[in-house]
């Protein structure tokens, strides 16, 4: 016997000889040779497989992936030679680490019983090997050895490595056959009816649709009731038609690029049609139900080419399915995310890095999203080597400990049990997963580009190479478990369903039947009239929210300037008089909470604000725990109804987020603040692509919030602007038009409610507190949603003038008439000078000029037009909405000033700011007024430049100085 043998072990091996576990004492006194050297040199060889065993899977469908050998994984790399293969070796339990090491590290109390089939501990090497390989190296690459958690990797080790071969039965087979049979012919019945059509096709990964299917029945039965879907183009008509179960007719119709309607008719939401998208951007939802009877929604959302950007807008949305659901576990409501293989690398980067680094956050996680990747080996032209510097484009997700299964898509049943063990893992650990279907593009990146330019050898291979349901119907007739004449029956089953459905699509009408989801119902569509509603609360309910959102527990212990902040606001109720702006939005927040709304603010810092004027959530100073007024409005107030929450450093996957959010449910007040204006760069695909044209391409309303910080104080070009040109210049209002309004029905509504309703969102720039107070409640008192985009203040937070009494906050004005019921939004703020607040105010002929401005500049406008004297000379006007354009109200200031030329007065440079914007439209007022036309408005401001602003203080300082004195000086 070799020294080096334990006791034990020899004991063990007599033992499982008298249990009758091993044929005879031979076997046991051969395991007796089995010294302590090659049992470990045996469980580091198991232990490569398990972590490196997916280098050398055969994943690659076409067979083109040359991998280097990895030496790790053959047993002469151990010391194990030819002779040793039909040798058996002892497969009992060894404890080699701790519990709590790393996995990578921990080698655990590893039964390797388990493992091997039959329940057998002694196995030859060859046997040993044999599983190994089929285990780590066949269709499925597993990769979960870099999760840093035990009790992760030996559930799934559990599932991986199972002591028989997995095998689906007979109905199951069925099934997959016939999924994947719609899902090929799905693609191969367009292609022949639409030969010239882009259509994003899914050929080479068809086998997604049995997979996707797979994971929503798995899901359903472990809880899930809802799933929404974020996805590229490729592939999405499939999805819809064979996973969402869009109506067949509906999707060939759409082929004919019909319009939805013919004619639109103004009570009828139905008829409204918007701007459209090509067939591969829509979305849809449906119900649908689940092979063990459940049924489950499913929500496809819409989105762009920017293939990536709709990742964190589909986790936002799950997010508020189960706020609103009290889906508290985040079992019934989950993500699905499939994403191309170059956009996870590559241009999925910016979003796809950031939506998993949100996935453990608290007020962002959704219980962890199932990723599919539908891997082409090629994005658009670039091959994988010129495209990402990873082995795989999936190992980005490493970094937050994300299982990885990469998967043949010519396997079906290897597909099939990675999705479900994709739904079981997300279901037990609520954190991420990546599948990582590797399969090919049949014809090109689109089906009329011609592949061969740029990957010859490539498509060679794949004209060769049979489909993945031609792969898996001969692999049914080798193993005999599917007769050929049941596999042509379905075959024929469904090619006679799609002719079918052809034939319908020309006689289908097409029709808007799913305008808004039932939160939104009642809601109104941009051709419908809403009137427009007071946003003024009574003074008791101002008065006790007040209270209520200053009040601090007696076992609390604020900083001490936070205490004066609170004592200060305290105080501004009592008295009623200088309402800042911090306070001017709690109350707008407290006020809403208080009619059953949800308000959610989220981004960088925004529980203290960046200005340090919100003080959301207060920290003691002496436990460290936290307090959040706005949680306490009243009694019984909703756990999380008032969320406020820090973000990660992201404006393009956190807005994303707050997007989904906001067009869950209508009932929340949801906004996004930046840390300054000019971050929302880092944002303006969620911009460009969603949030400005959402509801003319997909009918989709949202009432998202954005505060971009703006305002010249010297700070640099960097932390000055917003960007406001880029905002106004995707308004959608025509320049030279004017609304139709009902001057004399102005305060009962008029027809205010259709100019902002036939807009694609509200640009403000708000001057006082109380405005910006209304403005926020206006988001939520009507009958439809539009983003708001407000340029928010920061000198102003503090500035002694930008107050305003509690009475302007209440539903009677404070104004000259007391008559005037219910405060509103003020789209223009009149002259100061001026105390007639009423519609038709008296005219001013002495007036010489009328300085139109927005913002804060109005403030040192004021300031030196009060030192020179000149309060009745120049007017000074306020347009706090750009966008839409208040028409109505800028032609009155002008009718009240008859003999007043014209100005605006900006801070920002003349290419930039709202000079561009409202130049037209305060020229179309001038006509409308029998005014003369100026060829151009008169301007005072920043002379174009390329940069936003100075970074030199002094020229900052006389800058602003020139810019104020040329707007006053009435002979410029």
């Amino acid at each position: 016997m070799d020294m080096g043998v334990p006791a034990e072990a020899v004991a063990e091996a007599y033992d499982a000889w008298e249990k009758g576990e091993v044929s005879s004492p031979l076997t046991a006194a051969a395991i007796s040779n089995q010294t302590i050297q090659e049992s470990m040199r045996l469980l580091l060889m198991v232990r490569a497989f398990q972590v490196m065993g997916h280098y050398s899977a055969q994943l690659d469908p076409l067979g083109l992936d040359e991998r280097p050998k990895i030496k790790e994984l053959d047993p002469a790399y151990y010391g194990f030679s030819e002779k040793d293969l039909d040798r058996e070796f002892y497969l009992g339990t060894w404890n080699m680490g701790t519990a709590n090491a790393p996995c990578l590290f921990y080698l655990g109390t590893w039964n390797m019983e388990g493992f091997m089939a039959e329940g057998r501990q002694v196995r030859t090497l060859r046997e040993i090997l044999e599983r190994l390989r089929e285990t780590y190296c066949g269709s499925i690459g597993f990769e979960y050895m870099h999760i840093p958690d035990s009790d992760k990797c030996n559930w799934l080790r559990a599932r991986i490595e199972t002591a028989e071969r997995q095998e689906y039965s007979q109905e199951e087979k069925l099934r997959i056959l016939d999924r994947l049979t719609w899902s090929e012919m799905f693609e191969s019945f367009l292609a022949n009816k639409y030969t010239a059509a882009k259509r994003f096709g899914l050929e080479g990964c068809e086998v997604l649709i049995p997979g996707m299917k797979a994971l929503i029945d798995r899901g359903a039965e472990l809880g899930v009731e809802s799933v929404v879907i974020g996805m590229p183009h490729r592939g999405r008509l499939n999805v819809l038609a064979n996973v969402m179960r869009k109506p067949m007719e509906q999707v060939f119709s759409e082929f004919a690029g019909r319009k939805p309607v013919k004619e639109v008719h103004p009570d009828d939401p139905d008829t409204y049609m918007g701007s459209g998208d090509v067939k591969y951007h829509l979305g849809t939802s449906y119900d649908r139900p689940t092979i063990s009877g459940k049924r489950i929604h499913l929500s496809l959302l819409a989105n762009p080419s920017h293939l990536e950007a709709v990742n964190t807008v589909a986790m936002g949305k799950v997010r508020a399915k189960q706020y609103y659901s009290d889906d508290q576990s985040r079992t019934a409501n989950m993500p699905i995310l499939l994403h191309g293989d170059g956009a996870f690398a590559g241009q999925g980067i910016g979003i796809v890095y950031e939506a998993l680094d949100m996935s453990q956050l608290p007020e962002y996680t959704v219980g962890g999203t199932i990723h599919l990747v539908v891997n082409n080996q090629v994005a658009f032209t670039t091959d994988p080597r010129k495209s990402r510097s990873s082995p795989y484009c999936t190992d980005v997700a490493k970094a937050l400990a994300c299982p990885v299964f990469h998967v043949n898509a010519d396997d079906a049943e290897a597909v099939t049990r990675v999705c479900e063990l994709a739904a079981e893992w997300r279901q037990e650990f609520k954190t991420d997963v990546v599948i990582d279907l590797i399969g090919y593009r049949r014809y090109g990146h689109n089906e009329i580009d011609e592949p061969m330019f740029t990957q010859p050898l490539m498509y060679q291979a794949i004209k060769r190479h049979k489909n993945a349901l031609q792969v898996y119907q001969d692999r049914l007739l080798r193993e005999g478990s599917i007769p050929k004449e049941q596999i042509r029956g379905i075959s024929d089953k469904v090619q006679k369903m799609m002719h079918d459905a052809f034939e319908g699509a020309k006689e289908y009408k097409p029709k808007k039947s799913d305008w808004l989801s039932s939160y939104w119902a009642g809601f109104m569509s941009p051709s419908q009239h809403s009137r427009i509603r007071n946003t003024g609360v009574p003074m008791d309910l101002l008065r006790e929210v007040g209270y209520a959102i200053t009040r601090l527990p007696e076992d609390f212990t604020p900083h001490r300037q936070i205490a004066k902040v609170y004592e200060a606001r305290r105080n501004m109720v009592e008295s009623g008089e200088g309402i800042d702006w911090g306070m001017g939005e709690a109350l707008a927040f407290g006020t809403l909470l208080a009619e059953g709304n949800h308000v959610r603010l989220s981004g960088q810092d925004v529980e203290r604000g960046t200005f340090s004027h919100r003080h959301a959530v207060l920290h003691d100073q002496k436990s460290g725990s936290t307090f959040t007024p706005l949680e306490h409005v009243f009694h019984g107030q909703r756990p999380k109804q008032f969320t406020v929450s820090n973000s990660s450093l992201s404006e393009y996957g956190v807005l994303g987020f707050e997007l989904g959010y906001s067009i869950e449910n209508p009932n929340a007040l949801v906004i996004w603040e930046a840390q300054f204006g000019d971050f929302a760069n880092g944002a303006q695909i969620i911009f460009d692509q969603f949030i400005s044209s959402g509801e003319a391409k997909w009918l989709r309303q949202s009432g998202l919030v954005v505060l971009l910080p703006h305002g010249y104080d010297g700070q640099g070009p960097e932390h000055s602007s917003g960007r406001m040109e880029r905002f106004l210049q995707m308004v959608d209002e025509d320049p030279y038009k004017l609304p139709t309004i009902d001057e004399s029905k102005w305060f009962i509504g008029g027809h205010l409610g259709s100019q902002i309703q036939s807009c694609n969102w509200q640009i403000v720039n708000c001057t006082t507190p109380a405005n910006y107070y209304h403005v926020l409640r206006r988001q939520l008192h009507r009958q439809f949603r539009k983003p708001l985009i407000m340029f928010a203040p920061k000198n102003l937070l503090r500035h002694p003038l930008a107050k305003s009494p509690l009475a302007e906050f209440s539903e009677t004005a404070s104004d000259k008439d007391p008559n005037i019921q219910g405060v509103r939004f003020k789209r223009v703020i009149m002259d100061e000078s001026s105390t007639d607040r009423s519609w038709d105010p008296p005219k001013q002929p002495e007036f010489k000029r009328i300085v139109f401005c927005s913002g804060k500049v109005y403030y040192e406008l004021a300031a030196e037009r009060a030192r020179q004297g000149k309060q009745g000379e120049v007017a000074i006007i306020r347009i706090e909405q750009l966008a839409p354009f208040p028409f109505d109200l800028v032609m009155r200031e002008m009718r009240r000033f008859p003999n007043a030329e014209v100005l605006w007065a900006q801070e920002e440079p003349m290419n930039m700011g709202a000079y561009l914007h409202v130049q037209p439209r305060l020229q179309r007022c001038m006509e409308a007024t029998d005014r003369e036309v100026q060829l151009r408005v008169k301007y005072s401001g920043r002379p174009t430049m390329a940069s936003t602003a100075t970074g030199f203080g002094e020229v900052h300082a006389q800058e602003q100085a020139d810019l104020i004195a040329k707007a006053l000086d009435v002979n410029f």
